[in-house]
This record gives structure tokens, C-alpha cells and sequence, in this order.
């Protein structure tokens, strides 16, 4: 499928872009793993547990004014889990170590959403002409 390989070539590029970032994912707003680029956590739990994530989130942005969701940032002990909105229906979920800069992380990863969400759009379209 173009979209999995278009998709995995901007996570790996993503990954080459931003120190300490071990790994991502890029699912459905529903949980549906569309390409990832991690080594350890199973792809299919994290994009299960990035959807509920980002259901709450969204809930929290709108019950508050605080517009559409754009992203959640979780800090662990070992590290950091971010996800953002790559498009109305697409997720773009990272997984970075302690010593990563979180400035530097967003704004990259803010970036991929945005190549991201382009690349379904065209794949949408291609699918549309057939």
C-alpha cells in the first residue's frame, strides 16, 4: 500500500530528525495502525491506547473552549508519549527518552502531522478516481 509506505518514510525520517526519539506510529483516530516505527511496545496496544487518550483529550479541549485537539504530551519516568492530530481522522503517536528536548519534539512532530495528513488527503483522492 502507497499510504504504509509514504507513512513509514516520514516516521523514519521524523525519528532521524529529533534526537532521542526511539519510536512512532501513525493510527486511525479509532485505533487502527496505519504504518509505526517502534521497536518494543506492540503497535496495535498503542494506537488503542492513543484513541482513548485523545478521545478524553478532545473532550477536555471542548468542554473547556479550548477549540479542536492538536496534541497531548505525557511525561513518564523513562520518557515522554506524545500524540498529535495529523488531519480530523489521523493520529501521529511518539515515543521519546528523558533527555529529549520537548521544543524541539513538538515542533517537528507538528510539522509530520501536517506531511501526514497531506499524504491521506492525496491517498483519499486517488481512491476517489477509481
Amino acid at each position: 500500500m502507497a499510504l504504509e509506505a509514504d507513512v513509514l518514510s516520514e516516521l523514519r525520517s521524523l525519528r532521524a530528525r529529533v534526537p532521542h526519539l526511539t519510536g512512532g506510529l501513525v493510527a486511525s483516530v479509532d485505533g487502527l495502525v496505519v504504518a509505526h516505527d517502534l521497536s518494543g511496545p506492540e503497535p496495535e496496544g498503542v494506537a488503542a491506547l492513543t484513541a482513548a487518550a485523545l478521545g478524553v483529550a478532545a473532550r477536555i479541549t471542548e468542554a473547556t473552549g479550548r477549540g479542536g485537539f492538536r496534541e497531548l504530551l505525557v511525561r513518564g519516568d523513562s520518557g515522554y508519549i506524545a500524540a498529535y492530530a495529523a488531519g480530523g481522522a489521523m493520529a501521529l503517536a511518539l515515543v521519546a527518552g528523558p533527555a529529549s528536548n520537548v521544543g524541539r519534539l513538538h515542533l517537528e512532530a507538528r510539522r509530520s502531522g501536517r506531511r501526514i495528513e497531506d499524504l491521506v488527503d492525496l491517498a483519499l483522492q486517488r481512491q476517489e478516481r477509481r
